[in-house]
């Protein structure tokens, strides 16, 4: 059995933290409806990239630019909310893997129904 990694921890309380953050702190009108879909910190706890899933595609590069603008806001408040020597420097990336599977759930129908 693999021991708990602390960045796995670390990762954990990022995410419940950022999405908390973006949702009730954040006031940027460009943001749109966005789920936090997961988070991955380096092992040295040093950067950590948030993967966002946008709802609707001709908002997404609003809320990602939204997104790059708070990210300052959003380390001083993980600063303030997490007991952490260092805060992990913060990159948001666009999570295209729900369309991913949407496609290929239509692929399989699709295939279903030929049968």
């Amino acid at each position: 059995m693999l021991p708990y990694k602390r960045s796995d921890r670390v990762s954990h309380n990022l995410q419940k933290e950022v999405s908390d953050i973006i949702m009730n702190r954040v006031k940027d009108p460009r943001l749109g409806f966005l789920t936090i879909t997961g988070v991955e910190v380096a092992r040295d706890i040093k950067s950590a990239k948030v993967f966002v899933s946008v709802y609707r595609q001709e908002e997404r590069a609003d809320t990602m630019a939204a997104l790059d603008a708070c990210r300052p806001f959003v380390r001083r408040e993980l600063k303030k909310r997490l007991r952490m020597k260092v805060i992990p420097e913060i990159m948001f990336i666009n999570d295209t893997s729900p369309e991913h599977a949407d496609r290929i759930g239509r692929l399989l129908k699709d295939i279903e129904e030929d049968l």
